[in-house]
């Protein structure tokens, strides 16, 4: 493996050797070699470790982070409810608002994130490294920016030794090397593109809660005067579905879609949304003849959206491509993209490119109707409403997370929202507008960047932070490698 930041030295001292048992294998000396050492501090003189546990009592409510709950992606931290008595831990640590969170467990996968919110009785698996408090001459958001980078991620990987995975533990804190920046405006401009990315990280989430929000209200309150009965399945009703499927008939599935049937402005199938199904290209090697895969575009290379990638907030998590001769339909402005395994993530493509491709699992629903984008993202809405509350899972066959083919299409069933509401909805997950940073600086960039956030939909959140983004790691790339960092928005 080739790697951009670490090396092996040409030379070691003899201490080096006598600390490694006398072993002269190169990937026991493979670390990062700085160029100005006295730019960088090991990670254990800038940070501290907190490892204070909480006394566990089985009737109060805890909410618990474990190490699957850090988004790689964007740092973010979430968490689950338990009563005391079923935390999945008898020794958590406690944790709290700003706290940075690293999973020790393969720290290499990239699980660092940061609490951004006040919550009772938060704690962690005492499988996380949880850092408190950071020295004056940083900030969490710069050490945070730090840990999010390749450049963190690689160290980790210098590591790694036969048969063990490598990890981040107090031990290895004293051989992680911070780069220190060299002046104010620099530690500055990090620590600000960090919290605005966090920020719009933030109101994505929020934005996605409230769409599910709209759509839950909009049912609940708009029921006809029919009432709720159970029963359990008869012949004539397994028949006509044609499954034995269990969950299809289970009190929950079923309560879930009375509410649907019985909306006052009615429901039709998803077969009847006036959608095109256009299935997903097949990329496998044998039919391309030549393929290249790349996280980074090149050019005349497609980019390639996967199901994998797609988040619950339907946008995508990472950047993929791939090079190949043989042509490709691209994705339309306006396309929903639906994984058909993996309980059906789903997005709408709001892009103006026409370079952009999706695999066999990425079915296409393509609209037939002009200026349709606000039903169709309302129908994208609901579907995703529907994945949440656990309906699509009660429709899915097979294992690995489900699969929902498209020939289970004509039982979802899509309410008939109004219009008003369909825009409502929309303008939550798109509402497009220029993001002009002609005029930003240190001084003013949090303010004009919050002006823009608060019309901003989910996608234009996403685009934005992912712009602010590629500026942070480009910042950090310069201090490591001791260039003057250009401050630009």
């Amino acid at each position: 493996m080739s790697y951009k930041y670490i090396g092996t030295p040409k030379y070691i001292s003899f201490s080096e050797c006598r600390e490694n048992n006398h072993v002269f294998a190169p990937s026991k000396y493979t670390r990062f070699l700085p160029q100005n050492e006295w730019l960088f501090v090991p990670m254990s003189q800038i940070c501290t470790e907190s490892n204070t546990k909480i006394e566990i009592e089985r009737k109060c409510e805890y909410n618990y982070t474990e190490i699957g709950d850090i988004d790689v992606s964007s740092g973010m931290v979430n968490h689950t409810h338990y009563y005391g008595m079923n935390l999945p831990s008898e020794n958590p640590k406690h944790c709290q608002c700003g706290d940075i969170l690293i999973s020790t467990v393969r720290t290499y996968r990239g699980g660092v994130g940061i609490i951004t919110e006040e919550l009772s009785n938060h704690c962690c698996s005492p499988a996380i490294l949880v850092i408190r408090n950071v020295a004056k001459i940083i900030t969490k958001e710069y050490l945070l920016a730090i840990l999010k980078t390749d450049f963190f991620v690689e160290q980790i990987l210098g590591f790694q030794t036969r048969g063990m995975y490598p990890r981040l533990d107090s031990d290895a804190m004293n051989k992680v090397l911070i780069p220190i920046p060299k002046n104010v405006d620099t530690l500055k401009y990090v620590s600000i593109l960090q919290r605005s990315f966090l920020n719009k990280y933030s109101l994505i989430r929020q934005r996605h809660a409230n769409i599910l929000q709209l759509i839950e209200k909009e049912l609940t309150e708009n029921q006809k005067s029919n009432k709720f009965n159970y029963h359990l399945p008869r012949l004539n009703e397994v028949k006509e579905i044609g499954r034995l499927d269990a969950s299809l008939y289970k009190l929950f599935f079923k309560k879930h879609l009375f509410s649907i049937l019985n909306y006052k402005n009615g429901y039709s199938p998803l077969t009847q949304q006036q959608l095109k199904l256009i299935p997903g290209p097949s990329l496998e090697l044998r039919l391309l003849g030549t393929r290249i895969d790349s996280d980074h575009y090149e050019k005349g290379f497609y980019r390639l959206i996967t199901p994998k990638q797609i988040t619950n907030y339907g946008i995508v998590r990472n950047e993929e491509f791939i090079g190949t001769p043989a042509i490709i339909a691209n994705i339309q402005f306006g396309d929903i993209l639906f994984g058909e395994s993996g309980t059906g993530r789903t997005m709408v493509f709001l892009d103006d490119d026409n370079n952009t491709i999706n695999n066999a699992h990425a079915h296409i629903l393509r609209s037939m109707l002009d200026n349709d984008i606000h039903r169709v993202i309302t129908i994208r809405s609901i579907l995703q409403f529907y994945k949440e509350i656990g309906m699509t899972d009660c429709m899915t066959v097979g294992g690995s997370g489900g699969h929902l083919s498209p020939s289970y299409f004509d039982r979802i069933m899509i309410p008939n929202f109004p219009e008003s509401k369909q825009k409502e909805i929309a303008a939550l997950y798109h509402n497009p507008q220029e993001y002009l940073t002609d005029d930003f600086t240190l001084d003013n960039f949090e303010e004009k960047d919050n002006e823009y956030n608060l019309a901003a939909g989910i996608y234009e959140l996403d685009k934005t932070s992912k712009r602010l983004k590629e500026k942070l790691n480009k910042a950090i790339d310069d201090i490591v490698n001791d260039r003057e960092v250009q401050i630009e928005f």
